[in-house]
């Protein structure tokens, strides 16, 4: 989710996307901090962090009402104040949440889902306040969603057409799904748009081919799909880009030249900047993107291996201005999923990214299963 959000005109898309704009009211006799109006409390709590909540809201009644009401969240949001936190999957255990400032790890309460859900192949994704997780239940697929503000999970509304192996993207509030494979298999062309405010999915103009395997993202307001497969054996170079001004896909002739097989990960990217960034299995390196010449650059390599996997097991995604790299490694103490970031604006030093440290998770294995980052 970008930290500053452009204007598109689509009806459904609210730049606000906040959660709880209203005011928030409290009597007289509720002041937050004595000697201070409730207003310059309020704005002194949004900078306090998010990991923070859980005690804040163990202070008192008024406090415990302030954080369960969720209207910090949309007073950051008018504030400009945003934290990336990681949200990823490597063991049985569930869901856990990383917050890259304090360094600190959150286990998420278990997902509420039968045994065919809990032990399918998920998709996921970050929208708003919300993670969705995609998988698929005994008869048809399902989704669970977990709210930041309510700190559970619920079903959440289903596709009007329900897909696997799709590509997908959010901005802000509202999050689009395109391509992948319906239940029996059939590779869609039809796209989704999801409001997180209201739970809704709206339908979108098809694309001009059918793909699954594919990856999705926002880039300079408009949304696009790149890569994937249009059958066992027809992958796809193409590229194609969604205008909401318009409700018009474009194709963009290859844009993604990496041609996947049936046994590769969708593509690898993440947009930092509005400059788009992906992973060439292969050689483990890193590529940037050249909307002019609709040609990718190397920039170094990565600090982890993508080759061994194909490209499974391995998250490269956007967080805030930065690249995170999520991927195991083996060593003398076992095996641990390590969280490397590199920020562009740093440069590339003689063909070297300099990659930072951000966290380790020890004894979860090496293969990361799924992988979403949320800003609020």
């Amino acid at each position: 989710m970008e930290e500053e959000e452009e204007v598109m005109s689509h009806s459904i898309i609210n730049t606000r996307g906040g959660v709880n704009d209203g005011r928030m009211r409290l009597g007289s006799s509720d002041s937050l901090f004595p000697g201070l109006i409730d207003d310059v409390a309020l704005n002194c709590l949004a900078w306090a962090c998010r990991s923070d909540y859980a005690s804040l809201s163990c202070i008192n009644k008024r406090f415990h009402k302030l954080i369960e009401s969720g209207y910090l969240y949309g007073l950051r949001k008018q504030l400009s104040i945003v934290e990336h936190w990681v949200y990823l999957v490597c063991d049985p255990r569930g869901w856990e949440a990383f917050d890259p400032v304090r360094k600190k790890w959150m286990a998420l309460p278990k997902i509420p889902c039968d045994e065919c859900f809990n032990h399918a192949d998920k998709e996921s994704l970050a929208v708003g306040s919300e993670l969705l997780v995609f998988g698929r239940e005994l008869f048809d697929f399902a989704i669970w969603k977990y709210s930041l503000i309510r700190h559970g999970w619920v079903k959440c509304e289903g596709m009007n057409r329900p897909r696997c192996l799709f590509g997908s993207g959010s901005y802000g509030s509202v999050a689009v799904v395109a391509g992948g494979s319906d239940k029996n298999g059939k590779v869609l062309n039809s796209a989704e748009l999801y409001d997180s405010s209201t739970g809704k999915w709206e339908i979108l103009p098809n694309m001009h081919s059918p793909r699954r395997l594919c990856s999705g993202f926002f880039m300079d307001g408009k949304f696009y799909v790149i890569g994937g497969m249009s059958s066992p054996t027809v992958s796809l170079t193409c590229g194609e880009e969604y205008d909401f001004q318009t409700s018009k896909w474009r194709t963009i002739e290859g844009m993604y030249p990496n041609v996947n097989r049936a046994a590769q990960a969708p593509p690898l990217v993440a947009v930092v900047d509005n400059q788009l960034y992906a992973v060439e299995y292969l050689t483990n390196m890193v590529k940037k993107y050249d909307k002019v010449k609709n040609t990718w650059d190397v920039l170094g390599r990565l600090p982890v291996r993508a080759d061994s996997s194909n490209g499974w097991g391995l998250a490269f995604k956007a967080c805030g201005e930065e690249l995170l790299v999520v991927g195991g490694q083996r060593g003398p103490e076992g095996e641990a999923v390590v969280l490397n970031s590199w920020c562009p604006k740093s440069g590339v030093n003689n063909g070297t990214l300099d990659w930072k440290i951000l966290g380790v998770k020890e004894h979860v294995g090496v293969f990361v299963y799924n992988c979403a980052v949320m800003g609020c």
